[in-house]
């Protein structure tokens, strides 16, 4: 089977002294720049939202970064502002090998709705495209690392396993945010969605 490497959302702002830092999320660099030549498809998604963006706790008089609100399309934790379209945090980690990219999503732009997983966003209706983008390269299998584990990460896999994927992720190659046991609860939502979690 074609295989396909998405690389998600390993950006300046989810690393040690970014925006909304993910423990240990610069770690994965080197893990992922060894992978990429393993892949004949590699996909990396960037976070870029515009300023002022519904997810922003900012947005929000009185809320503070991560708690929960009731949107449109359904409960959404609010972010401290972050990957801003065009600012040094939406940026690539300066080590990762971007080169090799065939694709780059960028996803989030929409400032009504935000978006975690690299094919819909969280309205879960609205496509970016990679699904698309992925049949006609012939790819039926993704291996998917990067930030954050427990969101991004996990969203991703599930929506790439509902839409017919072979899907693993590489947890070494992750790293989580762990708000609330979101890790242990994104594990056990994508193991029941036949999501292979290699370790």
């Amino acid at each position: 089977m074609t295989q396909a490497l998405i690389v998600i959302d390993v950006q300046k702002d989810f690393c040690p002294g970014g925006a909304l830092a993910v423990p240990g999320g610069d770690e994965v660099v080197p893990l992922v720049n060894a992978m990429l030549g393993d892949f004949p498809v590699r996909v990396f998604t960037q976070d870029w939202h515009p300023a002022g963006h519904s997810s922003f706790a900012s947005q929000h008089p009185g809320k503070g970064p991560f708690e929960m609100i009731e949107m449109p399309y359904g409960p959404q934790v609010l972010w401290p502002d972050h990957c801003v379209q065009g600012s040094d945090g939406a940026q690539f980690h300066g080590d990762l090998n971007t080169d090799p990219a065939d694709l780059i999503v960028r996803k989030g732009f929409r400032g009504e709705v935000d978006s975690y997983s690299a094919f819909f966003e969280n309205d879960h209706r609205t496509p970016t495209g990679l699904e698309g983008y992925l049949r006609t390269r012939g790819v039926e299998r993704l291996v998917l690392v990067g930030l954050a584990t427990d969101f991004c990460v996990h969203y991703s896999a599930v929506d790439a396993a509902r839409l017919g994927f072979d899907v693993s992720v590489c947890l070494p190659a992750c790293r989580a945010i762990d708000l609330d046991g979101s890790l242990a609860a994104a594990l056990e939502a994508m193991r029941v969605e036949g999501v292979s979690v290699t370790t």
